[in-house]
């Protein structure tokens, strides 16, 4: 079965929106002084969104495909 080759992930794209707005979070959290454990939070949820993001870049642009499982 041949696989759907994929478009890469434009600035205005839903995916890519999701991972600044959640780089913006945990920027206004930082600033905002809030605890320790919600900004580690969401540092992970932004660093997360953002692989995502390279992950399916890489896939889309010919490069190996990460593993999922």
């Amino acid at each position: 079965m041949q696989r759907k080759k994929r478009q890469p992930v434009l600035p205005d794209d839903p995916l890519y929106q999701q991972a600044i707005e959640a780089m913006k979070r945990y920027d206004q959290a930082k600033a905002d002084g809030r605890p320790k454990a919600e900004v580690e939070r969401l540092r992970l949820e932004a660093e997360y969104a953002f692989q995502s993001v390279t992950d399916y870049q890489l896939e889309a642009l010919g490069g190996r495909s990460p593993t999922r499982h």
